[in-house]
C-alpha cells in the first residue's frame, strides 16, 4: 500500500494514508515524497474529504475508518484494482508470482530493465537496494510488480495477482501458505490457474520446471507460451568457477552468473528474472551484466553492523522453507562459524500454528535459535524441543535481545528473520551488542 500511495503521488495525486504501525523503510520513504501519514484508523480522517479511499487487505470489517465510510456511502477501491485500472492497462506487465522469492526476483527483474535502459515502472515489497524505493511511476511501457496470491481487500477475496492482466508471469514456486484464507494447497494453486486464464496468447508463463504445483496448475490449461527453468533440458544453472553459475538454455552455454547474493535460491530467482526480460527483448549477456552489479535488497540478509565484531544481518523469511534457505545461503557464506537466529512466528499461517512442526528442521542449520513466543496459538518452547539446549523462547523483547547479548560472542553471526518490525529488536539488538 505504501509502494500504490507512492506511484499515486507520481501520477499527480494528492496522497495521505493511515495505518497503524509503520515503520522503516517504508515511513521514510512516505515522509520524503511529502505524503501524510495518520496513526490509527480514526472516523475523523473523513475531514480530509478525499476523492477516493483505496484500501488495503490489512483492512477488515469493524474497523472504524471503513464502517464510517460504508455507512456514508463514499467511494472506495482496493489497492489492486486501482493500480490494474489507473497505472497498469497499458502497460506491458512484467509480474512475479510465487510463495518464496517475489520481492528479490522483482527487485533483479526491475534492475535488469533498468540496466537495458527500458526505465520500467515498478512495485516491490521491499526497497531495491539499485534503486532505493519501493515504487515508481514512468513513461516507460514496461511495469515490473511483485504478484501476491494473498487476497485484495475485505470486499474482494481473489488473490491480488488477478488485477495485474501481466504479459509476462514468473511463477517462482508453488507451498502451501496463508492458512487463515486458504483450506489447502489445492485452493492456492487454483488461483495461480484462474491467473494463468487471463493471460494472452503472446503472453509467457516463465516457470520452475522442478515444482510440481506449477505444473499442476499448468495441466489445468495454458493459452500462452511457456519458458521453463531449473531444468537441463530448459533454462538452468551448474556450479561454475569463483562461486558462480553458468547459464545455459537446453545445454546451450550463454555466460556465467556473478551474483552478490549468496544461496542456490538466488541463483534461480536471478534465472527467472533473466529468462523473463528475454521476453521483453533484453539478451542474457546484458541480463547477466546487469546481475553483476545487482546491489541486493534491504532487509534480505542484509548486513546491519557488526558491533563488538559481531555481525547482524536483517532478513524478511518466515516460512520455514524461506528461513532454511536463508540460513543455508548464510552458512555457505561464513563457514563454520558459529550463527544465532533470532526468528518471530508473526504471519498469520505461523501464528495459527499451521507450519510449527517444520521450524525444528528449517532452524537446524543454527548452532542457536532464539524464538519470541508471545501472541502464539502454540508453545513454541515445546515445538522447538527438538534443537535441545540450541533452542530457546522469550516472551518479553528486552529478555530476547538480553538472552542473544548474552550468547553472541564476537566472530559470531546473528541472523534476525521478521516480516515486521519485530518491536524494535534490530536497533535494541546492534545497541546492546556495542
Amino acid at each position: 500500500m505504501g509502494g500504490i500511495a507512492l506511484i499515486a503521488r507520481a501520477a499527480g495525486h494528492r496522497v495521505t494514508g493511515c495505518d497503524a504501525n509503520v515503520y522503516p523503510p517504508m515511513s521514510a520513504q512516505l515522509e520524503a515524497e511529502g505524503i501524510q501519514l495518520v496513526e490509527g484508523y480514526g472516523a475523523d480522517q473523513l475531514a480530509l474529504a478525499p476523492d477516493l479511499y483505496v484500501i488495503g487487505n490489512a483492512i477488515s470489517r469493524g474497523n472504524p475508518l471503513l464502517e464510517e465510510i460504508l455507512e456514508r456511502g463514499l467511494p472506495y477501491v482496493s489497492g489492486p484494482q486501482w493500480l490494474g485500472e489507473n497505472v497498469l492497462r497499458d502497460k506491458w506487465v512484467l509480474a512475479v508470482s510465487g510463495t518464496h522469492g517475489k520481492t528479490t526476483t522483482t527487485s533483479m527483474l526491475a534492475w535488469i530493465l533498468e540496466h537495458a535502459g527500458l526505465a520500467p515502472g515498478f512495485l516491490v515489497g521491499g526497497v531495491p537496494k539499485n534503486f532505493g524505493v519501493s515504487a515508481r511511476l514512468t513513461a516507460s511501457r514496461y511495469f515490473v510488480i511483485e504478484a501476491d496470491e494473498y487476497d485484495t481487500a475485505f470486499c474482494d477475496k481473489r488473490s491480488k495477482f488477478l488485477h495485474y492482466r501481466p504479459r509476462t508471469l514468473i511463477i517462482n514456486n508453488i507451498e502451501f501458505d496463508h492458512a487463515d484464507i486458504f483450506a489447502d494447497l489445492g485452493a492456492i494453486e487454483t488461483q495461480f490457474h484462474h491467473l494463468v486464464r487471463t493471460l494472452a496468447r503472446g503472453a509467457c508463463v516463465v516457470a520452475h520446471a522442478a515444482d510440481a504445483s506449477i505444473e499442476r496448475v499448468l495441466a489445468r490449461g495454458l493459452w500462452s507460451q511457456c519458458e521453463r527453468f531449473g531444468a537441463a533440458e530448459a533454462w538452468s544453472l551448474s556450479a561454475a568457477a569463483d562461486g558462480a553459475a553458468a547459464i545455459a538454455q537446453a545445454g546451450r552455454p550463454l555466460g556465467d552468473l556473478q551474483l552478490a547474493m549468496p544461496g542456490r535460491h538466488n541463483q534461480e530467482n536471478a534465472l527467472a528474472a533473466l529468462v523473463a526480460a528475454r521476453h521483453a527483448g533484453v539478451a542474457p549477456d546484458l541480463a547477466l551484466a546487469a546481475m553483476a552489479r545487482f546491489e541486493g535488497v534491504k532487509r534480505r540478509l542484509e548486513l546491519l553492523g557488526t558491533p563488538g565484531g559481531v555481525a547482524v544481518y536483517d532478513d524478511f523469511a518466515h516460512h520455514p522453507t524461506a528461513i532454511a534457505a536463508t540460513l543455508a545461503a548464510l552458512r555457505a557464506r561464513v563457514g563454520e562459524a558459529r550463527i544465532l537466529a533470532v526468528f518471530e512466528p508473526r504471519s498469520n499461517t505461523m501464528k495459527l500454528g499451521t507450519m510449527k512442526d517444520q521450524l525444528p528442521g528449517a532452524l537446524f542449520a543454527a548452532d542457536m535459535a532464539f524464538c519470541y513466543g508471545a501472541d502464539l496459538g502454540w508453545d513454541a518452547g515445546q515445538v522447538l524441543a527438538p534443537l535441545g539446549e540450541r533452542a530457546e523462547v522469550s516472551m518479553d523483547i528486552a529478555d530476547l535481545v538480553a538472552r542473544v547479548r548474552r550468547a553472541a560472542h564476537a566472530g559470531d553471526h546473528v541472523l534476525i528473520m521478521s516480516n515486521g518490525g519485530f518491536g524494535g529488536l534490530h536497533g535494541r539488538l546492534l545497541a546492546a551488542l556495542a
